[in-house]
C-alpha cells in the first residue's frame, strides 16, 4: 500500500504531507481547496503526464514522494523490475518514488534514491495503483473500453487466448499485406531487381576480398620502394651481425664480450651476474632480430610483374567502390543486402502461390481464433452481468440490470470480430439502453463503483483511488456507496475523494484539504480529523454549519451508523 504522500508546490498545495492508512481514506474539502490536486500529485507519482502550468511559481518546481510497502506478487513483480533498473528498496523494505516537475516542463523521477526513466513509475503505478475518476466513467461509455472491461474480467486464460489471437492476426496481415504488394508493384519490383542483379553479377565476378583493398595498398608500397628498404635492411643486418669481416664491430659481437667480462667477476659481486645474464637476454632478442631481418630480405623482391597486377587488381575495386561503397568491405557488406532484398522483391508464380497459401492458412487460423474468443466473451458477458447487477441492488438499484451484449464487429481486428456493448435496463418495463442514452450521471457512477467492486473480487491493483465517481448521488444511494467503498477496504487500500458526507463517515482514516487565504498568496495544507474535528467536517459537508449542534449531532450519528456498518 501506500504509506505516506508528501505533495511539494503543486497547484494550491504548498507542502503537505498524507500519512495514508490501510483500508478506507477519504479526502473530502471545500471546492477549490485542492482535493484534485492530491489525484493530479498520485498521477505525478505514477508516471502521469506533467503540467508545467500546475507548478507553483515559488519555489519553481513540484515535488511529489511517496512510501510504498508491498506483499505477495505484486511486491515481488515491483523489487525485480526495481532491482533490473539498479534500485533498492530501503532496510525496512519499503520502496521510496519521487518525482519532480519544474516550472519550464522538466521532469525527473526517483526510484529508491536512483534517477529513473519517468517510465519506470508508469511501469511500477500500473501494478500498485488504480484511478478511477469521472474521467474513466466517460471512457467505459466508448466501446473498445467496455470491450477491454469485460477482456479483463474474463481472466488470464482469456488473455492468453487473445494473446495467440493478436499474434496471428499480426502475421496474417504482414502475409497479406506483402503478397499485395508484390502484386500491385510487380513491375518496380523487376525493375529494381534487374538492377541489383546487375550490380551483383558486376561485384561477383570482381570477387573482392574482406580488406583486400588496404593489404594490396601494402604490398604495392612495399614493391614501389624495395630498393630503399633493402637498403636499410642491409644496413641494420651488418649492424647487429657484421658484414662477415672480423674488422667492424657489431652488435652480437659486443655483447657477448661485454657478457664474458662480467662473468668474469660475477664471483666477486652478484650483481654484475645478474647484469651479465641481462646481458644474454639482449644477445637472445638480437638474434631473433638478425634471423628475421635475413629472412626480410629473402622475401624482398623488386617484382615489376607482381607490382603491375596489383595496380591493375586495385583499379577493379575502386571500380566497385566509386559504385557501391567507401570500401571493399562496404561493396560486400552491398552484396549481401542486395542478395536479401532480392529475396524480398521476388514476383514469380511459385513464390506467389507460396505466399497466397500461407495467406489463407493463416485466415483460416484467425477465423478459428476470432470463434474462440468471442464464445470465452459470451460466457465472461453473463458472469459479468450477474455480479455487477447483484451489486447495482446493493447500490439502491434494486430493479436494474446490466447487460453486457457481444455482438458481431463490422470487421476482424486484433482483438477478435466483436462488439461488446454495456447496457443499462434501469426498471422493469424500461428498455434496455446502452449506458451513455440509458444511465443518469448518478447511475454511471454506481454502475463504475459496481465494475470496480467485481474488478476488486479478482485481484487488480492494492491500491485503489475514487475521484469523485459519486458525482450526482445523494439519499441512500450515498449510504450504499460508502458501505460497498468500505468492503472494498477490506482487501485493498483504497482512497477516495468525496463531497458526500455519507461516503466520508466510512473512512478509516478522514482527511481534510483546508485552504489558507491569510497570505498574499493562496495555499492549501493536509490534515487528519478525528473525533469531534471530524465530526464538525461531517457537519459542514451536510449542512455547510460545522458548528451547528444540530449538524454535529446528525454527523456524530452518521459516524456511528457507519461503524456499525463496517463491524458487521
Amino acid at each position: 500500500m501506500l504509506e505516506e504522500l508528501r505533495i511539494t508546490g503543486l497547484g494550491v498545495i504548498d507542502d503537505s504531507t498524507l500519512p495514508l492508512a490501510g483500508g478506507m481514506n477519504v479526502i473530502t474539502g471545500e471546492t477549490g481547496a485542492g482535493k484534485t490536486m492530491v489525484v493530479t500529485g498520485l498521477g505525478l507519482l505514477f508516471g502521469g503526464r506533467a503540467d508545467a502550468g500546475r507548478v507553483r511559481a515559488d519555489p519553481g518546481r513540484a515535488v511529489v514522494e511517496g512510501r510504498l510497502r508491498l506483499a505477495g506478487s505484486v511486491a515481488t513483480t515491483v523489487h525485480t523490475r526495481v532491482s533490473d533498473a539498479g534500485a533498492e528498496p530501503d532496510d525496512d523494505g519499503t520502496l521510496l518514488l519521487s518525482r519532480t516537475v519544474t516550472a519550464e516542463g522538466r521532469s525527473r523521477a526517483h526510484v529508491g534514491g536512483r534517477t529513473m526513466p519517468v517510465a519506470t513509475l508508469g511501469e511500477i503505478g500500473e501494478q500498485v495503483v488504480a484511478v478511477h475518476g469521472q474521467s474513466d466513467q466517460l471512457r467505459l461509455l466508448r466501446p473498445a473500453e467496455q470491450r477491454a472491461a469485460l477482456d479483463r474480467f474474463a481472466g488470464a486464460e482469456h488473455e492468453k487466448l487473445l494473446g495467440e489471437m493478436r499474434e496471428t492476426y499480426t502475421r496474417w496481415r504482414a502475409v497479406a499485406d506483402d503478397l499485395a504488394d508484390r502484386r500491385r508493384n510487380a513491375r518496380e519490383r523487376n525493375q529494381e531487381a534487374d538492377l541489383l542483379r546487375l550490380g551483383l553479377d558486376e561485384i561477383t565476378r570482381v570477387d573482392p576480398q574482406p580488406g583486400e583493398d588496404d593489404d594490396l595498398r601494402a604490398e604495392a608500397q612495399r614493391l614501389e620502394h624495395a630498393e630503399g628498404l633493402r637498403v636499410a635492411a642491409i644496413a641494420a643486418y651488418q649492424s647487429v651481425a657484421g658484414d662477415g669481416s672480423d674488422e667492424a664491430p657489431n652488435a652480437t659481437g659486443l655483447l657477448g664480450a661485454a657478457k664474458r667480462s662480467l662473468e668474469g667477476q660475477a664471483g666477486v659481486d652478484a650483481k654484475l651476474g645478474d647484469l651479465a645474464a641481462r646481458l644474454d637476454e639482449a644477445a637472445t632478442l638480437i638474434g631473433d632480430v638478425t634471423a628475421e631481418l635475413s629472412s626480410y630480405l629473402d622475401s624482398l623482391d623488386a617484382d615489376p610483374a607482381r607490382l603491375q597486377t596489383i595496380y591493375e587488381r586495385r583499379a577493379e575495386l575502386r571500380a566497385l567502390t566509386r559504385k557501391y561503397a567507401d570500401d571493399v568491405d562496404g561493396v560486400i557488406a552491398w552484396a549481401d543486402r542486395a542478395r536479401g532484398r532480392l529475396g524480398e522483391l521476388d514476383t514469380s508464380d511459385d513464390l506467389l502461390d507460396e505466399l497466397d497459401r500461407e495467406r489463407a492458412r493463416l485466415e483460416d487460423e484467425v477465423a478459428a481464433l476470432a470463434v474462440r474468443v468471442t464464445a470465452a466473451r459470451k460466457e465472461a458477458a453473463g458472469r459479468f452481468a450477474d455480479l455487477v447487477s447483484v451489486e447495482l441492488a446493493g447500490l439502491a438499484m434494486p430493479h436494474s440490470r446490466v447487460e453486457v451484449a457481444v455482438l458481431p464487429a463490422a470487421a476482424t481486428t486484433a482483438d477478435g470480430a466483436d462488439d461488446v456493448e454495456l447496457r443499462l435496463h434501469a426498471h422493469p418495463g424500461a428498455p434496455s439502453l446502452p449506458l451513455q442514452k440509458g444511465a443518469s450521471g448518478g447511475e454511471l457512477s454506481r454502475v463504475m463503483l459496481a465494475i470496480e467492486v467485481v474488478f476488486a473480487g479478482a485481484g487488480g491493483p492494492p491500491t485503489l483511488v475514487f475521484d469523485e465517481v459519486d458525482a450526482g448521488v445523494g439519499g441512500r444511494a450515498a449510504v450504499e456507496i460508502g458501505r460497498r467503498l468500505a468492503r472494498l477496504a477490506r482487501t485493498h487500500q483504497v482512497l477516495v475523494v468525496t463531497h458526500l458526507p455519507q461516503v466520508a463517515a466510512f473512512a478509516d482514516r478522514h482527511l481534510v484539504v483546508a485552504k489558507d487565504t491569510g497570505g498574499a498568496v493562496t495555499t492549501s495544507g493536509v490534515r487528519v480529523v478525528e473525533d469531534t474535528e471530524r465530526a464538525r467536517e461531517l457537519a459542514r459537508m451536510l449542512a455547510g454549519l460545522p458548528d451547528s449542534d444540530l449538524g454535529i449531532a446528525h454527523a456524530e450519528e452518521l459516524l456511528a451508523v457507519a461503524a456499525r456498518e463496517r463491524r458487521s
